[in-house]
């Protein structure tokens, strides 16, 4: 799977029933963690540690869940730069993004159902970000925000939605059949995007791996921005982990009316969830899900 899975011997010990142990040497397959860094305009705005793929979708995703773009137009080019190693080799873990008009300090977008974003105190400079350059595949700039200031920067007019929770417990199976990297290493997070058929069910859109779960998120959001598929106020995000305040304010951000995760949700999660009417479900199993924001369809 090229730079997305890497391998290593390891030591597999088993304990006998006497306290004794035998030990077994063997190859394992291992999830690949790298340092991203985001460049805007030559400048490094964050660095996060991903799993290599869909970079540009990820940029994509996290500049526009920060509320620091408002549309691909605003992204002229994005490419990997060479000679970031004494040798000149191309690590490709350095992207830069070329945003002709840099960072403006209001955007507003009248059309479409959108709002103004207000960027002022609201949200982070480029220097504000840049000051923080490392962030962990377990959080970003959004956790620095209060629901408050959230809220005041949604670009979509949000909706809520109620879900068929007959049709809701089979999405987390359909995702984890196409988790190739999960099935080889056990080390990755999953986001999916469904769409609603036909039929009253939903469909497999487009999912993405990710050793951290925002990463994940963000190259899915980053393909829909990609795709001038936003907002998909009729989608539905699957999530392969917990679901943290990062993740609803991400789903939030992208105007998709609900969440659903296979484990369980932060406090601030739920707070943020019902302050702005987003569906919430976690626990999900094939049988069973609770749900924490938001209604199911009628006559489920």
């Amino acid at each position: 799977m090229g730079r997305i899975t890497t391998g290593f011997p390891v030591t597999q010990v088993e304990i006998h029933d006497d306290g004794t142990y035998g030990t077994d040497t063997r190859a394992d397959t291992v999830i690949v963690e790298e340092p991203l860094e985001i460049r805007v305009n030559g400048t490094s705005l964050t660095t996060t540690m991903r799993t290599p793929g869909h970079d540009i979708e990820l940029a994509h995703g996290f500049l526009f869940s920060e509320g620091l773009i408002a549309s691909k137009e605003e992204i002229s080019t994005a490419r990997y730069c060479a000679g970031t190693t004494p040798d000149g080799v191309n690590t490709y873990n350095v992207l830069d993004i070329d945003m002709p008009n840099g960072l403006p300090q209001e955007k507003a977008d009248t059309a479409n159902g959108t709002q103004p974003i207000a960027l002022g105190t609201d949200i982070p400079t480029i220097d504000a970000i840049a000051r923080r350059t490392l962030t962990t595949s377990a959080c970003g700039v959004c956790g620095t925000a209060s629901i408050e200031q959230l809220t005041k920067r949604l670009p979509y007019a949000f909706t809520p939605q109620a879900f068929n929770p007959a049709a809701l417990v089979k999405l987390p199976a359909v995702a984890r059949k196409q988790q190739v990297a999960f099935r080889k290493t056990g080390g990755s997070h999953a986001a999916s995007l469904f769409l609603p058929n036909a039929n009253g069910g939903f469909d497999l859109h487009v999912l993405r791996e990710d050793v951290g779960r925002h990463n994940a998120l963000d190259k899915v959001v980053g393909s829909l921005l990609i795709e001038d598929a936003l907002p998909a106020r009729d989608a539905l995000i699957v999530m392969s982990s917990r679901a943290s305040f990062e993740l609803v304010q991400k789903t939030l951000m992208a105007g998709i009316p609900g969440l659903v995760a296979v484990g369980a949700p932060t406090s601030l999660a739920v707070e943020l969830a019902r302050s702005e009417g987003l569906f919430l479900a976690g626990f999900t199993k094939p049988d069973r899900f609770n749900v924490y924001s938001g209604e199911l369809s009628p006559g489920a």
